[in-house]
């Protein structure tokens, strides 16, 4: 079972497994606890984040101080905990789910946008920004388009996060894409 989660292969998972296995009862009550209590989250029925079962929304869509009519759309739930970590963002969020490494979207992905577009459509009135947070990859540059084409008309601004040097980065060690992004995206 340890060896299909994600990141672990076949040895790491056998120490994970022996190292279990060398934790003392109290310990092993308490990673068994935890575990079981995963059976009682599910995906908000608004933007595919984490929520209790019982609720119909996640805490980030029943906040009343967010700001409504921004939306980031995230690829996954990591990169939305990255964003609340920061404190940059006080708009909602949209989860599209982990992006297709063939360059296509996948069923699942097609499904959640499609979703979305009809949540959008049915508000009367477009987003005041749509906010695509995707990763700077090609498949991150590819989905960020086909969004951007889909929703033109469901909201008055669509943005991408800009690129560039880090900062504490160094230019010299700058590969081309990003000392492009950097120069064209310039203030």
């Amino acid at each position: 079972m340890f060896s299909r989660l994600p990141s672990l292969g076949p040895r790491q998972a056998t120490r994970l497994a022996f190292f279990l296995i060398s934790l003392d009862k109290a310990a092993l009550h308490e990673l068994e606890s935890s575990l079981g209590a995963l059976q009682g989250l599910d995906r908000c029925n608004e933007c595919f984040f984490l929520k209790h079962g019982d609720e119909s929304r996640c805490a980030i869509c029943n906040d009343p101080n967010r700001t409504p009519d921004i939306i980031a759309i995230l690829e996954k739930e990591t990169d939305l905990l990255t964003f609340e970590a920061a404190g940059v963002f006080r708009g909602k969020y949209f989860i599209i789910g982990k992006l297709a490494e063939k360059g296509v979207l996948e069923t699942a992905q097609k499904l959640r946008l499609e979703y979305f577009k009809q949540t959008l459509a049915k508000r009367g009135t477009p987003l005041r920004e749509l906010v695509i947070a995707l990763n700077p990859t090609s498949i991150g540059d590819f989905t960020a388009d086909l969004i951007a084409k889909e929703f033109g008309g469901l909201a008055e601004k669509i943005t991408r996060l800009s690129r560039g040097i880090p900062t504490g980065g160094e230019i010299e060690f700058a590969d081309d894409a990003t000392l492009t992004s950097s120069f064209e995206h310039r203030d």
